[in-house]
């Protein structure tokens, strides 16, 4: 019958945990130097027990062992930390260089510290020079250009806007103006049916009439049989009323 799967965990009981730890020790140790024997490898090994007991195996010894680990593991590091650091430091040397250049080529191109310079350097930033005017003057003529065609398409479209307000206002005054001749003619209908002299008021009608006995207003005619001695200083009009003369 088989040994049935140990489930890997820790051991609880404080003696099975320490007869296990020997047990798997002495087996441990064993594996280690079969290793080195049948592969002639180099093998060390380490166990610190629970209690900081020291327990080890190398078979070229454990020190040597470990130093040619360091030197394998460490070693190479620390070198290519150091070649990344001189790469560094070499390029950040070109960029200040670099970065002093420029300044240097600004200060030509403002016109400072020209003292230094040959007749073929000043040549060379004159000739930078009349490049960089060139191509201002080219990107400001094409932005003039760009700012007259924004100018045009906006007085298009005012020109437009500006039509079609006059045509809107043509079509109100045609409008206005056929109200008008309607108007017109409505009022010109309504003045055939004119009013007596005696109505011309229409409010007159409604006024109850008065009796006037012993005066009018009398306008003398032609041919008259009354003088005009009777009709006062003034002559031509008589208040008196006609079979009251005697």
């Amino acid at each position: 019958m088989g040994r049935g799967r140990v489930e890997l965990k820790r051991i609880e009981n404080k003696i099975n945990r320490q007869v296990t730890f020997s047990k798997r020790r002495n087996g441990l140790l064993k594996k280690a130097y079969e290793l080195s024997v049948l592969c002639d490898a180099e093998v060390a090994l380490i166990i610190f027990s629970t209690r900081g007991k020291l327990y080890e195996f190398g078979s070229a010894g454990t020190a040597k062992t470990l130093e040619r680990y360091q030197r394998s593991c460490f070693t190479p590091q620390d070198n290519t930390l150091e070649r990344e650091t001189q790469s560094w430091y070499h390029e950040v040397n070109k960029l200040k260089a670099k970065y002093e250049s420029l300044q240097r080529t600004q200060r030509h191109l403002l016109g400072e510290d020209l003292g230094p310079l040959s007749v073929k350097e000043l040549q060379n930033l004159e000739k930078q020079l009349e490049a960089a005017l060139a191509l201002a003057r080219q990107r400001k003529t094409q932005i003039m250009i760009e700012q007259m065609e924004e100018l045009r398409r906006k007085e298009r479209q005012l020109g437009e806007l500006n039509r079609q307000l006059k045509l809107k206002l043509e079509a109100e005054g045609q409008s206005l103006k056929t109200i008008q001749g309607l108007w017109n003619s409505g009022a010109a209908g309504t003045s055939n049916y004119s009013l007596h002299p005696s109505q011309s008021n229409p409010m007159d009608c409604e006024v109850e009439p008065v009796l006037q006995i012993g005066y009018h207003h009398y306008v003398q005619a032609e041919g008259s049989p009354f003088p005009k001695s009777m009709a006062g200083d003034g002559g031509g009009e008589t208040n008196f009323i006609p079979g009251w003369v005697l």
